[in-house]
């Protein structure tokens, strides 16, 4: 996913309060970036797998909206868990890729989520869900290939709605993004502003915030105006 630095604190008006800022954000953030490829995510084997499959295309340096028209693809082909990724062909994962704009990193990650789902299928049965018994399951996801820190803390960002042992999960991305719109830089904060079912959503926010200097002045605008 591409970045740009948070840069400073944008200044608040008084009365702007904390609130209002997230109010404004999560109007400009409806959807969480799973959300956005279709996924329907649930504590069950196909759609954690799909995010991770996900996190794999955001964490390339690719816009994000094309890492999740490359997922909607991927999952259009039928390539919708472990087992169906694997015994896809190499040139149907890039083709597949190839139809949803992923065409700069197409042939690698295309590698890269056939080996993954090899992996998975050896180590999980294809069920991620066991990724959870394992003593340190961030540590356990950079195994994955094309998981690499950046990928694991996508996928756990967006999993903390089903796996709330890792709520609040607020990575350094969206700590900038927290920064940029004048939020507090702690997660234990930034958590208590929002139910913990928008805590995904508020997020991802965060992240697009950080990502996009003009939707961050546009949010800190809407919440001076609210």
């Amino acid at each position: 996913m591409t970045t740009q630095s948070a840069g400073e604190s944008r200044p608040r008006t008084a009365g702007t309060t904390n609130r209002a800022v997230v109010r404004a954000l999560l109007d400009r953030q409806p959807r969480t970036y799973p959300a956005q490829a279709g996924i329907r995510l649930r504590d069950t084997p196909q759609p954690l797998y799909q995010t991770l499959v996900l996190a794999v295309l955001l964490s390339a340096r690719i816009r994000a909206g094309t890492a999740v028209s490359a997922a909607r693809s991927l999952f259009e082909a039928g390539l919708r868990d472990a087992r169906s990724m694997a015994d896809a062909s190499w040139q149907e994962r890039v083709d597949a890729l190839g139809r949803g704009g992923y065409r700069r990193y197409d042939e690698r990650t295309s590698t890269l989520l056939g080996r993954g789902a090899d992996l998975l299928l050896e180590r999980y049965g294809g069920d991620l869900r066991r990724l959870r018994e394992e003593p340190d399951p961030k540590r356990a996801l950079l195994d994955i290939p094309g998981i690499g820190p950046t990928g694991a803390d996508i996928f756990l960002r967006d999993v903390q709605g089903i796996w709330p042992e890792f709520t609040p999960y607020v990575d350094r991305k969206a700590l900038e993004g927290a920064e940029r719109l004048g939020l507090p830089a702690s997660p234990g904060r930034l958590r208590r502003l929002v139910p913990p079912s928008d805590m995904p959503r508020f997020a991802d926010g965060l992240v697009h915030a950080a990502l996009d200097r003009p939707l961050a002045d546009e949010v800190l605008a809407a919440a001076r105006a609210a």
